[in-house]
């Protein structure tokens, strides 16, 4: 494997640090960069293990001695901050010491019969993160961001989505009617109408593969999405709460369907 090219930083005024800081802190700057900012191990070893790799690493001046011949050599080119700037560029309050930026993935073509996860302007970042970990884990591999959900990309969003991202086919800023491809049955959460999920479950009634609609924190799903749904479904709440998280609304019904047709 080449040697990567190294690279020491020890000014603010450097311009590709200035571009990087925008990169980690603004949420949308990736899609003008068409790069991502992704801290930490984890999200590298995600990365790497379904075959990604990244373009420059980044590390602390103090950690670069001490790194692992794993991340000095995981990108094609690695910058050495010192310390202080590392923790400017950091979006973490403790920082990693290192990080990785990577390409943007090319937008992917909406397929119409894979299980699939539609966000209805969730704009929580953690929210959405924990969501598309859940679609990862239960077999749910396309998620469709409507306009108004939170940069499916930013950093935030990678950080809680734990390296889901690069295992699903991700699509932002689509609209309803782009919808209308999609040929698996529509499902959407409601708190007070439709079969309650639990019975559905057990009468084997789920379809799979099929699409979950979540939406808004406190809005819902808008209602021109809930008219094109197959059903509506509740989730059966005998503590007596008045509503869900919608990630932890999402987790219960991706389990649920990815669930139903076990053995």
């Amino acid at each position: 494997m080449t040697t990567p090219q190294v690279l020491h930083i020890s000014s603010r005024d450097n311009a590709l640090l200035k571009e990087l800081k925008r990169l980690a802190h603004g949420n949308t700057e990736y899609r003008k960069q068409q790069r991502l900012w992704a801290e930490g191990d984890h999200l590298l070893r995600a990365a790497v293990g379904r075959g990604v790799r990244p373009t420059i690493g980044l590390f602390s001046a103090s950690y670069w001695p001490v790194a692992s011949a794993t991340y000095v050599q995981a990108a094609h080119k690695n910058i050495v901050l010192t310390d202080p700037l590392f923790d400017e560029l950091s979006t973490l309050e403790s920082p990693a010491r290192l990080g990785f930026v990577f390409d943007l993935p090319a937008e992917p073509v909406i397929q119409p019969d894979v299980a699939t996860v539609i966000l209805d302007r969730v704009q929580d970042a953690g929210n959405v993160g924990a969501i598309l970990r859940s679609a990862s884990a239960f077999g749910f591999k396309q998620v469709i961001a409507l306009k108004g959900t939170a940069a499916l990309w930013s950093a935030k969003v990678l950080r809680a989505g734990m390296g889901a991202h690069w295992g699903l086919q991700l699509v932002e800023g689509a609209s309803l009617e782009q919808l209308d491809i999609l040929t698996v049955p529509l499902l959407v959460t409601s708190s007070h109408r439709g079969r309650y999920l639990h019975q559905a479950l057990l009468k084997k009634e789920l379809p799979m593969p099929c699409s979950w609609a979540l939406g808004h924190e406190g809005q819902g799903v808008c209602a021109e999405l809930e008219v094109r749904a197959s059903g509506h479904v509740r989730i059966a709440q005998p503590g007596g709460e008045e509503s869900l998280n919608v990630a932890t609304a999402a987790a219960i019904c991706l389990h649920a369907s990815a669930t139903a047709h076990l053995a």
